[in-house]
């Protein structure tokens, strides 16, 4: 009988890859079924108690150019990153990134009535991804940490490029690129005070025995 450990097939679903594929899925779901009208990020909805849509909102795309530049992101993002993660923390950083977009939007941009696209998270994953390689002494990761900084800044100045702009046919909202570069930064630097706290308690536990 083939046990768990070494079931190969068990192994990608559960694996970062498999979480990946997941929201992939979901995501070609969503848009296949036009759910628009009620999963977008509405402002309007938001106030009358529809909360979800804060979510939601990440993971419908206005057409098929939008929807593949997004998951090509995703899964770009992921090979580059792939040792930074396991399955329940991609899938618990993904969620929490979700929430922090849709809120950030909603807080801090009263002037954005509608917004679909995961291209915020997208930027929110790739600067935790970043600072990880910082972490880990990877020279790369300053690099592209500079980067991406300034291509949000560049953003949010210039705006977004008309080649992009004509191939998802809707304005990129490239609030949701700041909002999403800062959520990542600020989940990579509240894991590192935890895990800061967390050798801090066990060295000094190991100390008191």
């Amino acid at each position: 009988m083939t046990t768990v450990n070494n079931d190969p097939v068990l192994k990608k679903i559960t694996s970062p890859y498999g979480i990946a594929l997941f929201i992939s899925l979901i995501c070609i779901g969503l848009f296949l079924l036009n759910v628009d009208d009620i999963l977008a990020y509405r402002r309007l909805a938001i106030e009358q108690d529809q909360w979800w849509r804060l979510i939601s909102g990440n993971l419908l795309h206005t057409n098929d150019w939008h929807l593949v530049m997004n998951l090509g992101g995703l899964w770009a993002i992921l090979l580059l990153h792939r040792m930074h993660y396991s399955a329940f923390g991609l899938l618990l950083l993904f969620l929490v990134l979700c929430v922090l977009q849709g809120l950030g939007l909603y807080l801090f941009y009263p002037s954005l009535l509608g917004y679909v696209g995961l291209s915020g998270v997208l930027h929110g994953l790739f600067a935790y991804g970043v600072i990880q390689d910082c972490r880990i002494g990877l020279k790369s990761g300053y690099l592209l940490l500079l980067g991406v900084i300034a291509k949000v800044a560049y953003e949010q100045i210039q705006g977004a490029s008309p080649e992009v702009i004509k191939l998802i046919g809707a304005r990129v909202a490239t609030e949701a690129h700041l909002v999403g570069l800062i959520s990542g930064l600020l989940c990579a630097g509240i894991l590192f005070i935890i895990q800061h706290i967390y050798r801090h308690y066990s060295l000094g536990n190991k100390t008191i025995h």
